[in-house]
């Protein structure tokens, strides 16, 4: 079983450690040779295992059925729904520049400011050393404040923060529905208001040969939840009419809108992988195509934060 489920708090019979200590992040991939130490880390083997299980947690399943919602679930909710207030508060200044509103800086200011009382909120008082910990992840998660741009890389941060929720026991195996359907979900819809508000750049994005500018976990995520559906198909999601029908149940359609509002031109020019992920003939084929593809390509150059993740916990 993934490590997941062996993690403090992963059910009620499983005593919390005696002792935990906390570190704060830092940068330690540097040179192309870290990222052999990256791959053999635990911290890998962790994050990997965290993104496997929701994965299957999620499989064949809605984004609108029913599932457990927890108490740590909904102060995250409030958490995210705290960073989309601010962005109303904060809106776009008038500046040359098309892309990249510096506004950004100002909204980001503010979390940077707020991260570690934000996730306070979240932890329980006999956790609160881990909150400045916790915290850089969070901080990470919703992009680059001096080139107001982001990528995969804060998506993976956003992920990172997740799973060290669930490493120090806030978060339960039970909750594997409500952390992909309620949390992950609602940072999403944070992140294209973002996006959009402030007219972010993406970061590190390869054009029409990358999946998409800015997102990859939900890709992966949406295409388990569409596995043995009864009619729809790979080959449907680039149908601008199923996509509407149906992008409230399912991550990868929801995605898809997304990408049909903000570019333009025929899908094939402007999303040239996810085009040709359409003729794959299988749901189950499309997920274990992304996750060898997340393995490759994207956690092999997340932000390098991520080989800190926790290591005292571990």
């Amino acid at each position: 079983l993934p490590l997941f489920f062996h993690l403090p708090g992963a059910s009620e019979e499983v005593a919390p450690p005696i002792q935990q200590c906390f570190m704060i992040p830092k940068k330690e991939i540097n040179v192309v040779s870290d990222m052999a130490k990256w791959k053999r880390s635990q911290a890998y083997a962790d994050y990997m295992g965290f993104i496997l299980t929701l994965n299957e947690g999620v499989r064949g399943k809605k984004l609108t059925c029913e599932y457990k919602v927890s108490e740590p679930i909904e102060k995250l909710v409030a958490l995210l729904n705290t960073l989309d207030r601010w962005i109303d508060e904060t809106p776009p200044v008038d500046q040359p520049s098309r892309f990249g509103n510096k506004a950004f800086r100002t909204w980001y200011t503010k979390l940077d400011q707020e991260a570690e009382k934000l996730v306070a909120t979240v932890i329980p008082k006999h956790l609160a050393d881990a909150a400045p910990e916790v915290a850089v992840y969070l901080k990470e998660s919703v992009g680059n404040s001096t080139r107001i741009d982001y990528g995969t890389g804060h998506e993976a941060a956003f992920a990172a923060f997740l799973c060290c929720l669930c490493k120090i026991g806030v978060l339960r195996v039970d909750d594997q529905m409500a952390i992909v359907f309620k949390v992950f979900n609602r940072y999403l819809e944070v992140m294209r208001k973002l996006q959009k508000t402030y007219r972010m750049e993406p970061a590190g994005s390869q054009g029409v040969w990358g999946l998409d500018d800015f997102q990859f976990l939900p890709f992966i995520w949406g295409s388990s939840q569409l596995i043995d559906h009864p009619s729809l198909e790979p080959r449907h999601f680039v149908d601008e009419k199923v996509v509407n029908e149906n992008h409230k149940d399912f991550m990868f359609l929801e995605c898809i809108l997304f990408i049909t509002e903000m570019k333009t031109g025929p899908f094939a020019e402007h999303s040239n992988q996810l085009w040709n992920i359409s003729a794959v003939p299988s749901w189950s084929k499309v997920n274990q195509g992304l996750i060898r593809m997340y393995k490759a390509e994207v956690s092999t150059v997340s932000r390098g934060r991520l080989l800190g993740l926790l290591p005292s916990t571990a």
